[in-house]
């Protein structure tokens, strides 16, 4: 088989079909839009719009709030921790900061900061440099010999 033999299998595609090329080919004149009207007109998307009733985003009542300053936090689990500590992607020699998490690839991006969370097992001795753990996670790691600093902890010394 050569690059020039290359066809796709019988049925897979279609042409497109030619609208408003005169009466012979069935879809001549208004080109099956009707007559008049807005939806006859080039360029009218009406999306969400139910022929003049109250559409259905308007009938159901604003709910909630977005907080505009709200932080997004990087998030890790401490299973997943443990399991790049075994595969020596992250060296516990060292304390453990946010930029080598990213660095080893646990966390694509800080955003506001990266938070540790206590999902999974955790039983290596590390010192933890991050924004935000929760509890448990903070327990479960100085349970493990470690430690974790925490930006509030650290001013309050």
């Amino acid at each position: 088989m050569k690059l020039h033999e290359l066809r796709p299998a019988d049925g897979s595609t279609h042409s497109k079909k030619r609208v408003g090329r005169g009466p012979g080919s069935g879809k001549g004149k208004t080109a099956g839009r009707g007559i008049k009207g807005q939806k006859s007109r080039s360029g009218v998307a009406l999306n969400g719009y139910e022929g003049g009733q109250m559409p259905l985003y308007q009938r159901l009542p604003k709910r909630g709030f977005n907080k505009p300053n709200r932080k997004k936090f990087a998030v890790v689990n401490l299973g997943l921790l443990q399991k790049f500590i075994d595969a020596k992607k992250i060296d516990t020699s060292a304390a453990i900061t946010e930029d080598a998490l990213v660095a080893s690839g646990l966390v694509r991006r800080k955003l506001d900061g990266v938070r540790v969370l206590a999902k999974g097992d955790f039983s290596a001795k590390v010192e933890l440099n991050v924004t935000g753990a929760s509890k448990q996670a903070v327990e479960l790691i100085e349970k493990a010999g470690g430690s974790v600093t925490l930006p509030s902890t650290a001013a309050a010394e």
